[in-house]
């Protein structure tokens, strides 16, 4: 199994004066899913090189096993720190892709082309994807192979409303995912906020929350063995 993942390059959380980036839980649960899985991974950027942390993200509240066996992996803190530029990896490369959210990617991957094209070819391969939290807004300008939005009658979700208004980030935002998801067709759906809770529908697979990045990844292992 050969899976990239997709981070974020941006940090500033809109006009703040706030840092953001991708949130820690995100990359390092499924890090440990697929490597564990025996995937080989590959990590990449819009810039490449190191890609920003959301500092919250480390905090005390917000660690984890995982986010702590990452902390304490020099190889894998070697390897974020050198991810590729994201215009040079190429979908005939892997056999899927997943990408971690945080606030970073609303604002860089949901408008990145080589994001958008990349997607694309992945779904035209008619290979599975995995995006949780806010990483599911990266598919806002996403076409299927029919030329509609991607989500389009398909049963998705992703960081809900909710969630967004408990962590005081509605009006900071560029977009909702609930909302963004809902307005290109996507039917959305979730489970009490901050509970794990990931769908699949055909090739694609969204989950909720940091929560909820284990067991995307976990589905998406199935998927990939199901063969």
């Amino acid at each position: 199994m050969k899976i990239l993942i997709v981070l974020t390059s941006h940090d500033r959380l809109g006009d703040t004066g706030r840092k953001t980036g991708f949130w820690l839980e995100e990359l390092a649960a499924p890090y440990y899913v697929f490597l564990d899985a025996g995937a080989e991974i590959t990590l990449a950027s819009p810039k490449g090189g190191q890609p920003p942390l959301d500092p919250k993200s480390n905090e005390p509240e917000f660690q984890t096993d995982l986010t702590r066996r990452f902390q304490a992996d020099e190889a894998a803190k070697a390897r974020l720190a050198d991810t590729a530029r994201l215009d040079s990896v190429r979908q005939d490369d892997f056999d899927s892709v997943f990408y971690p959210g945080g606030h970073g990617p609303m604002w860089d991957l949901a408008e990145d082309p080589d994001s958008i094209r990349l997607i694309e070819s992945f779904i035209r391969a008619g290979k599975p994807i995995a995006l949780v939290c806010h990483a599911p807004g990266v598919l806002r300008h996403v076409e299927g192979p029919d030329g509609r939005p991607l989500v389009a009658d398909k049963t998705v979700t992703g960081f809900t409303n909710g969630e967004e208004e408990a962590v005081g980030l509605t009006h900071v935002v560029p977009f909702l995912v609930e909302d963004e998801l809902q307005a290109k067709g996507g039917r959305f759906s979730k489970a009490a906020d901050w509970a794990p809770y990931v769908v699949r529908d055909g090739q694609l697979i969204t989950g909720q929350n940091p929560a909820s990045s284990g067991p995307a990844a976990r589905k998406l292992v199935e998927e990939l063995t199901k063969a």
